[in-house]
């Protein structure tokens, strides 16, 4: 029994080792790739402090970015950089749980109420009355939440590729077959040393798998392994699927701030049915399909991505 239980030990350790990355500078490979000039900078939000990038002139109209997992702010590099070169003040934070940002330990600090608090009070610490929003992926269901609960903090908004929290709630067939992953993300610590066994591989591979081809390139995913290994970020990342199986929406769903929801044709995490659901809680909604693209599209198509947020952030109304 001994052995047996050194054996797994060793096991265990291995597969943990096997994660372990250096610290990369990703602002600076950010800057060299992109051309533009980004800022960093810690910003307590209230109950944490958020890692944040900034990019585009100071007194320019602010948009913050909301990525989704398994990203960080750098998922939103090409976009952020269209829409600094427009004149936008550009805001992408690491949420709570990611890469440079602060990680509580419990599962509860990460509901989505909590995570749109957050997004809400960088808001006011940068010193806006109102901002511009998009979100991608489960950063996009943060967006929602911060529709629902703080709206009056939003000008207009895109969400990309994330239906509305009362959709996923009521659920249909169609969306039965892309949420086994979910469902194996809400399992305590298991995910976390999983996606860290063969140096992250099957985290990589399912990111190439569901996206087009060179998206997660070598010298690209080589910074998501960096802020995944961060501080031991994996783990905190996955309670955001631990504290929000079920939606308690208690609160008014329709949302009147003028929307735009953004679907791509080939995505293997959100269906059709499911957009098309969401569209009856925007009172002031437009449905944008596109011709190409997969779930990972704001950094499969940076410049189509930047370009509509930037015609219809300008858009008049």
């Amino acid at each position: 029994m001994f052995s047996f239980v050194l054996v797994l030990v060793i096991i265990i350790a291995i597969g943990y080792r096997s994660g372990i990355q250096p610290k990369r500078d990703t602002v600076a490979f950010a800057q060299k790739q992109l051309g533009i000039t980004l800022e960093t900078q810690k910003i307590n939000v209230g109950e944490v402090s958020l890692n944040v990038v900034f990019a585009g002139p100071k007194d320019g109209k602010p948009v913050v970015l909301l990525h989704g997992y398994p990203e960080f702010w750098y998922a939103w590099r090409g976009p952020m950089a269209e829409l600094a070169r427009a004149g936008f003040r550009v805001i992408v934070p690491d949420q709570r749980g990611f890469n440079d940002s602060d990680k509580p330990s419990s599962a509860k600090a990460y509901k989505l109420n909590t995570l749109a608090g957050d997004i809400a009070g960088l808001i006011t610490a940068l010193g806006y009355k109102k901002v511009y929003l998009a979100g991608h992926d489960f950063g996009g269901l943060v967006a929602w939440w911060l529709l629902i609960l703080h709206a009056e903090k939003i000008e207009k908004f895109v969400v990309i590729n994330k239906p509305h929290p009362e959709a996923i709630r009521q659920g249909d067939a169609s969306e039965a077959k892309v949420s086994w992953y979910r469902t194996f993300l809400r399992l305590p610590w298991i995910p976390g040393y999983v996606a860290r066994l063969a140096n992250w591989s099957l985290l990589i591979k399912n990111l190439q798998k569901t996206s087009l081809p060179g998206t997660f390139s070598p010298e690209h995913i080589e910074h998501f392994q960096s802020a995944w290994d961060n501080q031991g970020a994996i783990n905190s990342m996955g309670a955001w699927y631990r504290a929000n199986g079920n939606f308690d929406l208690e609160v008014e769903k329709n949302i009147s701030v003028p929307g735009l929801f953004v679907l791509a044709p080939d995505d293997a995490f959100s269906t059709r049915a499911m957009a098309l659901k969401s569209m009856q809680y925007l009172e002031h909604g437009t449905l944008l399909e596109l011709e190409e693209g997969t779930h990972w599209l704001i950094q499969e198509k940076p410049q189509l991505v930047g370009n509509v947020l930037i015609n219809y952030f300008q858009a008049p109304g």
